[in-house]
């Protein structure tokens, strides 16, 4: 069976609006003798004239509601062998090595639902999280997107986030360890005046990433063509199986790819239509790996109250001529006076290595490396970690742990990262 994917008509932006606004919306595309009719008949009227623009129509505008929680998605990977721990991650479908190759020359879809979705609303909601986090929220408008850091007041890190800008909500992407400390952050952060509502929507949606140079393709495929080629955040609303899902360009690992976010009631139709596409499914430990190889800083490992935000590159991220913000004094104290100490980098090791293990030079401490992984063969390793700005840079050999090699080298999530001209 054929799942298709098709543009949610204009007349979904009134489901939007207040229940009075809706009646006179609809009343005034009625015929003359509407008035006439039951409450409930003009329910009825509601739900076929909707339906009925559904198919050929431009894509508009509409938040995404949380529907119910199911789990069929789940029951369908386990049904194709997917192996799935207690708390509901699919950890592998045991083709680590064949999906990480699709990486390079096809394409992968992830089942991210593990990650943190919160859901920023209110007539407030821009100039607050402006304020609370590194991006310039207020250059921004409906149907685009972006990351921003959220940061202490001393501008270390706390997590990136990937955000969308909806018609009445902002929706922003966090990592799972952060999303409950990030919700109440937010809330603590409300004053009296302020009409913001923050709303951790995890458990109601759930989330997909396709990354490789195929993805594109699967779009077209799909009939979401209009994104491809779109500015990095750039997001639409459609209908699949009567379900709505936001489609955006990028994901939280690279620039390239597409985002999927989507009722759970719809994503086993989704899910197997990007798998009739050719995409290979990839499991948590793959994802993983390629964090690591990417170079994508995460919680607990690259990101931490140990280091600030311009030592781990976020320069995408991060807003220079904006108002005040949360950690806005210190990120500019430390570019006005080059007080940037360190940064991340990627190393090729000669062996396994542990997070925590210091990195030295000449026998001098310089830094340390914060995560690792093998690589497709058995022979590769590779980590990352932070090391002091002018002790190393790529091309250099560095010794980790007691007499472990590595080679320092540029990875392409910090590479797409663009400082200002001459830092």
């Amino acid at each position: 069976m054929t799942t298709t994917v098709v543009p949610v008509a204009a007349a979904a932006t009134w489901l939007n609006h207040p229940p009075n606004q809706a009646l006179t919306w609809r009343l005034s595309v009625l015929p003359r003798n509407a008035a006439f009719l039951s409450h409930h008949h003009l329910m009825k009227e509601k739900k076929k004239k909707l339906m009925s623009w559904s198919i050929g129509a431009q894509p508009s505008p509409f938040d995404l509601s949380p529907p119910p929680i199911d789990h069929d998605f789940l029951d369908t990977v386990k049904t194709a062998g997917g192996e799935i721990s207690g708390e509901g991650i699919i950890e592998t479908f045991h083709n680590d090595d064949e999906a990480l190759a699709a990486v390079d020359n096809g394409v992968v879809v992830v089942d991210l639902s593990h990650f943190g979705r919160i859901r920023v609303s209110g007539e407030d909601r821009i100039q607050f999280l402006h304020n609370q986090s590194t991006a310039n929220f207020e250059s921004l408008h409906e149907g685009q997107g972006c990351d921003t850091v959220f940061v202490t007041p001393t501008a270390r890190t706390i997590d990136i986030a990937h955000a969308w800008l909806m018609k009445n909500a902002i929706t922003l992407v966090v990592s799972p360890e952060t999303c409950t400390t990030i919700t109440e952050m937010l809330n603590k952060y409300i004053f009296f005046a302020d009409k913001v509502e923050i709303q951790d929507i995890t458990k109601q949606t759930s989330f997909f990433v396709l990354v490789g140079p195929k993805s594109g393709q699967v779009m077209e495929n799909l009939n979401l063509g209009d994104l491809v080629g779109k500015p990095y955040g750039t997001h639409l609303h459609f209908n699949v199986d009567k379900q709505p899902i936001t489609i955006g360009v990028g994901n939280i690992i690279s620039e390239d790819g597409f985002s999927l976010l989507m009722s759970p009631a719809a994503a086993a139709s989704i899910w197997k239509a990007i798998l009739s596409q050719g995409a290979i499914p990839m499991g948590s430990n793959a994802w993983n790996k390629l964090r690591i190889i990417r170079g994508r800083p995460t919680p607990g490992m690259e990101l931490t109250n140990e280091f600030n935000v311009l030592e781990a590159c976020l320069w995408n991220s991060v807003s220079l001529n904006k108002g005040c913000y949360k950690g806005q004094e210190t990120i500019s104290r430390l570019i006005t006076y080059d007080g940037i100490k360190q940064r991340l980098w990627g190393f090729h090791l000669s062996a396994a290595a542990e997070p925590g293990s210091i990195i030295t030079v000449d026998g001098k401490k310089v830094g340390k490396l914060t995560s690792y992984t093998s690589g497709r063969k058995q022979s590769e390793h590779f980590g990352l970690g932070y090391i002091k700005r002018r002790a190393a840079s790529e091309g250099d050999t560095v010794i980790v742990g007691d007499n472990i090699k590595g080679t320092v080298v540029e990875v392409p999530f910090l590479l797409q990262q663009r400082p200002p001209s001459g830092s």
